[in-house]
């Protein structure tokens, strides 16, 4: 007998569109329910259900209580069902509007999606940014299922009306093609069987279009990113992953990227012994005949049929955060097994998932889809979302709190990302640095207006200056006047304002010379992004620690007067939060050492 195949889909729509009611229906006429739960539903129903003295069938997915007490879906709910055809993996997603996040989560597998439509209210809002983001994550069998019929009398007008809306609506998304069907998940009218009491409709029921419909087989290159290394003994080195796309055999050519060294494949090993193939979706550990560099986060691939390589790309962005997106702060990107870090640029357009308009926007908020260039720190292994989700999809994480932000699909690589190579030089940053004889470093003063940083900054240059050291100081103001004369006080203006310090402070330190900062940097994402440019050990945070109190007091420019007078917007301590170090190389107690004396403290750091 023929395994059955899966077929992943999801339910959304707007709230309240009977997305619960339809999936338990959906479970309980396929059989997929035990006596015990149909007993204890029809228990629950009495209690807490919503359709009077008859089972309420939402209870089966809506596990949470306080989905329960709303009647609404507010995480993603997963279930499993099967007909004698095809199995089944649903995901019941949320209609809210601050819940798209999750919706965009159950879409990420998804094959299929149902598009849900309350027949009393028509085409909604939700409606369409759930067909938006469906069609936006390369879902291509859509199905409409127009619910509650029953509600309008079963009524072919009222069903025919939603239809032809929708049709209007789908085509300027492209959306060719979509298969109507007018249900009831309460009565059962069209879902395992057809309706008797719809004789207009012609179509199959739900279960007997998803048992049809045809999973296109498609013939895709050879790609598996790498999760571990195994190494269980000195004979034995395999690599292991799941396979995303194609299928492998031993003797097939491979190639491992970024690095592109090719080599044969030697044996593909799993716990029930070695495989004369393995195909997309079949986790495996694959030997190679040479001796290869692969690690965590490379991907093997077929030798002739590589995906690219970049650094540099533009992504369709769903933002999926309270906070906004910070252009230019530094975030983790995860793409398969592939860990990078990962600044956007400020978007290009945000789109209007009602009119499709693109919107001239400075940043992302929660649930906005808008599109931006990305940058990453090391070149990483991917194709467009388009022609796989595998290595195309991403996700964007804070970096101080680990929360998944945002998800990203790659467009297309920046051409100058593949065009532009780093130019090797004869003289390296190790020469430069003992022609000097010192150890470059970045002392990297920060700290609260008014707290001392330039004062102390220009002590420890003198002293170095007298100890024969090579030093050169950047500070905040100085560079303000030249460097960073187009950037304001913005939160993004002052990211941008230190990314562009870092750049230069390292490259200071590869001419070998010790590099002092004076900048509040309020931030420890930005601070933290400077360290991470320089080699470990070289980046020296000095905590200028003062009292918002003390440092008021002194105010030495008249801002801190201005700001709380309301003429100067985004002043650091007072309308714009200041992020102290929380495990600074040195630390400053301005009320207990003098300004030489905290000098001296800074040079006995560095050159012990």
């Amino acid at each position: 007998m023929a395994e059955k195949t899966l077929l992943r889909f999801l339910a959304c729509g707007s709230v309240d569109d009977g997305k619960s009611t339809l999936i338990g229906r959906l479970l309980h006429d396929s059989k997929a329910l035990f006596a015990d739960q149909v007993a204890e539903l029809e228990a629950e129903s009495k209690r807490v259900g919503t359709q009077g003295e008859a089972i309420d069938y939402a209870l089966l997915v809506d596990g949470l209580s306080a989905e329960r007490e709303q009647g609404i879906t507010i995480d993603v709910a997963y279930r499993f069902f099967a007909t004698e055809t095809r199995k089944y993996i649903v995901a019941d997603t949320p209609g809210h509007e601050q819940y798209t996040r999750n919706m965009v989560t159950g879409a990420s597998t998804a094959n299929l999606a149902v598009i849900l439509i309350d027949a009393r209210k028509g085409v909604l809002t939700q409606t369409r940014r759930h067909s938006y983001l469906a069609h936006l994550l390369g879902i291509r069998h859509i199905v409409l299922a127009v619910t509650k019929m029953d509600l309008v009398g079963y009524d072919q007008a009222t069903y025919d009306l939603i239809v032809s809306d929708y049709a209007a609506f789908a085509q300027s998304l492209g959306i060719t093609a979509f298969t109507p069907i007018p249900v009831s998940g309460f009565k059962g009218d069209n879902i395992s069987s057809r309706s008797a009491a719809m004789p207009w409709h012609d179509g199959p029921s739900l279960i007997e279009h998803l048992d049809g419909v045809d999973l296109e087989d498609r013939v895709e290159p050879f790609r598996m990113p790498v999760q571990l290394v195994a190494r269980p003994n000195l004979d034995f080195r395999g690599y292991a992953g799941l396979i995303s796309s194609g299928r492998v055999a031993p003797g097939d050519m491979v190639r491992i990227l970024p690095s592109g060294r090719t080599s044969k494949v030697a044996r593909i090993v799993t716990l029930d012994g070695n495989l004369d193939d393995a195909r997309e979706g079949q986790s495996v550990t694959v030997t190679l005949a040479d001796e290869v560099d692969c690690s965590r986060g490379d991907v093997i691939v077929a030798a002739n049929d590589p995906p690219q390589v970049a650094d540099q790309f533009e992504a369709t962005l769903i933002w999926m955060s309270e906070d906004a997106l910070i252009p230019g702060r530094a975030y983790w990107l995860k793409l398969a097994t592939q860990t990078v870090s990962a600044t956007v640029q400020p978007p290009k357009y945000e789109v209007n998932v009602n009119t499709l308009e693109h919107l001239a926007v400075k940043a992302l908020g929660l649930n906005a889809i808008g599109v931006a260039n990305v940058s990453t720190d090391r070149p990483m292994v991917f194709t467009p979302y388009a022609g796989d989700k595998a290595l195309g999809g991403f996700i964007l994480i804070d970096k101080l709190t680990n929360a998944t932000v945002g998800a990203g699909l790659i467009n297309f690589a920046l051409r100058r990302a593949t065009n532009i190579q780093w130019q090797p030089t004869e003289v390296t940053r190790e020469r430069r640095a003992s022609l000097k004889n010192q150890r470059p470093a970045v002392l990297w003063l920060t700290g609260l207006s008014g707290a001392g940083k330039s004062t102390i900054a220009n002590l420890v240059e003198a002293k170095l200056a007298r100890m024969n050291r090579h030093s050169f100081l950047l500070d905040g103001d100085n560079v303000r006047h030249g460097l960073n004369r187009d950037l304001g006080f913005t939160e993004t203006d002052r990211i941008e304002n230190i990314r562009r310090v870092g750049e230069v402070a390292r490259l200071m330190t590869d001419a070998g010379l010790i590099v002092i900062t004076a900048f509040i940097s309020p931030f420890r994402a930005e601070r933290e992004l400077v360290r991470a440019m320089l080699p470990p050990g070289e980046f020296v945070e000095v905590f200028i620690d003062t009292s918002l109190a003390e440092a008021e007091r002194r105010d030495v420019k008249g801002l801190y007067a201005k700001a709380r007078a309301g003429q100067l917007a985004n002043f650091t301590g007072i309308d714009s939060p200041y992020e102290p170090p929380e495990d600074p190389e040195v630390r400053i107690d301005t009320s207990r050492m003098t300004a030489d004396e905290a000098a001296d403290a800074i040079i006995a750091a560095l050159i012990p």
